[in-house]
């Protein structure tokens, strides 16, 4: 490795034990905390205390013992985030079942896939519609017997199947679990082809669920922490969370509606929240779009131009200006505390994960009194490998590893991780599993660098890479999330590579766009065909390209784009169930607007 940082560990972690274990200490430690929230067909906040949800989970075992799972079979679910996933998650493991997660957005032909590579034996499903996808696929699984639907009672009828097995019983197949076991085959949304099914041990994921907590205290272990988790179950990120809330203080908040997300935080009133950075940009679009164009709306502009320099000069380490600190102080008054209270008005830190954070957004949030903690992770390391400390927090910057994690960059610039949260390789895929993990070293395909401090900077991905025909290396991560930042856009894609210039395909969001047209006293479009056409549209991508254009050199610019009619979906193949553009596919889709249109005349 070129370069190498090792965070060490502040006290040993025994990690070989299965992930029930955290969740038995949990129960033990704090038997009357509540843990788990849900909301309730009326709309209430319900729990289940430590010790009630401890005893759920092992209810649903016992059920599945009844049923015959054996260590090593495998169970998938399909459903939304809720309080049942969760406890058949924990289940299925405590007893060296292995689970598989499904998106409820994955075609029947993945499901079959899936199900056939992993040969799972037993299915839950959410509803009518994910059993009917399941039973369509049903005689190309072979190995597939019961389905469970969850609204239909699943839960009651697993536990029914399951009182004729003892509490004994299910501590001698708990007990058999050993950190060395694997406890779930994750398959990734696979932003470049067919999905990989990484397998993941209980061991791995207890050295860093207890990394994490021992990184993070300041968010894990102070009383009466809560975290409102609504990213689907089926991302490792999210299951994370859980293992982590339940090592911690953490009462776990679930939620599965982003359209109530704004009120489930006024009424669960989380003290940190972590989301994908398009969560963050929509929230600060909302708040800019509802201050409109009067003189609300530029007490707001100036209000986020305080905001993003006091940020900067926070984050430089130099004394605060007396004028920008008493324009901060009127401007957290006037505008900022109305944004805090978004979130419920206990928030202290947020962390974002999942794609490149915007710095601006970043400055703006932490100038408002919101640090975004930016992180990294992957499917293969059991999401986290780096965090920003919540003092100290490096805007841009990945932050440190946490306790116990190696990260290493080879001599081509690629980010790698060495550490007992490495996965142990890929399903049915040894000669993948060789590429990716070479001497313990994971290699992650994403291109970084690593200051004194341990702090890494992820600066591109390798396969992404633009190289231009003037043999300028560009990495479009960057600009595309400058640009995404726009309350118009959905999707942006930059092209150049073996180009004359760098370019890019923009695709809107046509509900935000027509809220951004509305604070501006415009008409709102029929459609996406007509949006793209609208010239006061056009206008502000344009704008958002521009200041995108200003973070990089002229050779790394966006010199033309093209606004398309289309929504990107998973349906239509554009982006992965966690909202990833598929590059490929996008590129292949506008092969003759790319080749006629926006490179017209200059190959």
């Amino acid at each position: 490795m070129l370069k190498e940082y090792t965070r060490p560990l502040a006290a040993p972690i025994d990690y070989d034990q299965n992930i029930f274990s955290v969740l038995e200490h949990r129960a033990e430690r704090t038997p009357e905390d509540s843990l788990v929230e849900y909301k309730g067909d009326g709309g209430d906040w319900l729990s289940f205390s430590a010790v009630e949800f401890r005893d759920k989970v092992i209810a649903i075992a016992k059920g599945l013992i009844a049923r015959g799972i054996m260590p090593g079979d495998a169970v998938s679910v399909i459903s939304k985030t809720r309080w049942e996933w969760t406890a058949l998650d924990m289940a299925i493991m405590s007893i060296g079942a292995l689970t598989v997660p499904v998106y409820e957005t994955n075609s029947a032909a993945q499901v079959a896939m899936i199900f056939n590579d992993s040969r799972v034996k037993m299915a839950f499903a959410e509803n009518d519609a994910q059993r009917d996808k399941i039973e369509s696929v049903r005689g190309e699984c072979p190995n597939l017997d019961d389905v469970y639907v969850i609204d239909y009672g699943a839960i009651d009828t697993i536990e029914e199947y399951g009182r004729g097995v003892t509490t004994e019983e299910f501590y001698e197949r708990e007990h058999a679990v050993k950190g060395s076991d694997l406890a779930t085959i994750v398959y990734t949304s696979g932003s470049t082809g067919t999905p990989k099914g990484i397998e993941l041990s209980h061991g791995s994921f207890v050295f860093i669920t207890y990394s994490g907590i021992n990184s993070m205290p300041d968010i894990a272990m102070k009383p009466n922490r809560r975290l409102l988790l609504f990213l689907p179950l089926a991302h490792v990120f999210a299951r994370y969370m859980q293992f982590f809330c339940f090592a911690g203080n953490v009462s776990l908040g679930l939620s599965s509606n982003l359209k109530t997300i704004l009120a489930d935080f006024a009424s669960f009133q989380p003290t940190f929240i972590l989301a994908v950075p398009r969560i963050f940009e929509k929230i600060y679009n909302a708040a800019s779009q509802k201050a409109g164009s009067g003189i609300k709306g530029r007490i707001f502009a100036n209000a986020t131009v305080v905001a993003k320099e006091w940020s900067a000069v926070q984050q430089s380490g130099e004394k605060m200006p007396l004028l920008l600190n008493l324009q901060h102080a009127v401007y957290d008054k006037l505008v900022y505390s109305s944004i805090m209270s978004v979130f419920g008005g206990h928030v202290e830190y947020a962390v974002s994960g999942g794609a490149p954070l915007d710095s601006s957004i970043a400055h703006f949030f932490n100038g408002v009194g919101l640090p975004l903690l930016e992180g990294y992770g992957m499917t293969e390391t059991c999401a986290p490998t780096n965090v920003n400390p919540t003092e100290g927090y490096k805007i841009g910057t990945i932050g440190l590893p946490l306790q116990g994690v190696t990260v290493g960059i080879a001599e081509d610039g690629e980010l790698c991780f060495k550490s007992p949260q490495v996965c142990a390789g890929y399903h049915n895929q040894p000669e993948v599993t060789e590429q990716q993990i070479v001497d313990g070293w994971l290699h992650t395909g994403d291109l970084g660098d690593l200051d004194d401090e341990g702090f890494v900077t992820v600066t591109g991905r390798k396969k992404d890479l633009i190289i231009t025909a003037g043999g300028k290396n560009v990495s479009p991560g960057m600009l595309e999330a400058s640009v995404m930042t726009s309350p118009v856009v959905n999707q942006c894609v930059v092209l150049g590579d073996r180009k004359p210039f760098i370019a890019a395909i923009v695709a809107l969001d046509l509900a935000e766009t027509n809220t951004w047209l509305k604070a501006q006293g415009a008409t709102e479009m029929e459609d996406l065909a007509q949006a793209a056409r609208n010239p006061i549209v056009y206008a502000e991508v344009e704008r958002a390209v521009n200041a995108a254009n200003e973070l990089v050199s002229r050779a790394e610019s966006i010199r033309k784009f093209e606004i398309v009619p289309d929504e990107f979906t998973e349906d239509n193949g554009m982006v992965t169930p966690s909202l990833k553009a598929r590059r490929a596919a996008i590129t292949e889709h506008y092969r003759e607007l790319i080749d006629t249109v926006i490179y017209a005349g200059k190959k």
